[in-house]
């Protein structure tokens, strides 16, 4: 499996993606916004993109769909539910749906609703596994709930499937915020030490040449998967005078996505 990490540079710091079967030069491009630099990368490697998906309907992610695929003859692929919210779709994902590109490449389709409540990820499912989580989760992040989702549905996501994958899968977010999530992060959680290292790299980051973080990392860095640190349930106590002695997971997970809103 090759994988071509797009940068839009764009105000929203899209990234989009090539996937492409190595034997046979079929690619699969994910949320291609940028249609002009999606379809010329393609060409450069010599690639026939044969299958367009959407993780999710909002226009940042659709709004590449039409040129590309009348560029190519693409199939439209995303959530079985969102029919009624991305046009043209030609495949209705559901969990577990295989995803194949060209002889070698398989991903799996993942139901991960939160962000919006049709929105999906692809899983390879490979020795070094890869997650392709338009904007469920971000590098140090997680998407808000703002159109059509709820943090509740979220939370479960990261609980019951996010955190359950290999420690090793690749994180291939829909968007570059590396830098204001692990402030956020140190915001919440001030003596995250593998935080305070990463930030003034990803301040200088170039986007282009995004950091790929994993599982295992996120793990240390995202405030959301740390939801029973001491520090970050303290520290949203003082916010939340209200919270319970002992929240839960859930609670202290949703009240985490309440601050960011505004963060």
């Amino acid at each position: 499996m090759i994988v071509e990490q797009i940068y839009t540079a764009n105000e929203y710091r899209n990234f989009n993606y090539l996937i492409a079967c190595p034997e046979t030069g079929d690619a699969l491009a994910i949320d291609p916004l940028a249609s002009d630099l999606v379809l010329a990368r393609a060409k450069d490697k010599g690639w026939t993109i044969r299958q367009v998906l959407n993780t999710h309907e909002h226009a940042d992610h659709t709004g590449g769909n039409a040129a590309v695929i009348a560029a190519t003859g693409a199939k439209l692929l995303a959530h079985h539910k969102a029919k009624d919210r991305i046009a043209g779709i030609d495949i209705g994902l559901k969990a577990g749906d295989v995803v194949k590109i060209g002889r070698t490449v398989a991903l799996r389709s993942l139901d991960t609703p939160g962000h919006t409540m049709s929105h999906i990820c692809l899983l390879s499912d490979t020795d070094a596994p890869s997650l392709f989580c338009g904007d469920t989760l971000f590098n140090a992040g997680a998407g808000n709930c703002h159109g059509g989702g709820h943090p509740e549905a979220l939370y479960e996501t990261f609980a019951d499937q996010l955190a359950k994958l290999p420690d090793a899968t690749r994180i291939f977010p829909g968007h570059d915020y590396l830098a204001n999530n692990l402030a956020f992060t140190l915001d919440r959680e001030p003596g995250n030490a593998r935080a305070q290292e990463m930030l003034p790299a990803a301040k200088a980051q170039n986007p282009t040449k995004a950091t790929i973080t994993t599982l295992a990392l996120e793990k240390e860095v995202n405030v959301f998967f740390r939801l029973h640190s001491p520090i970050v349930v303290r520290r949203l106590r003082e916010a939340f005078p209200d919270m319970p002695d002992a929240p839960t997971p859930k609670q202290v997970f949703v009240k985490l996505r309440e601050l960011r809103n505004t963060w």
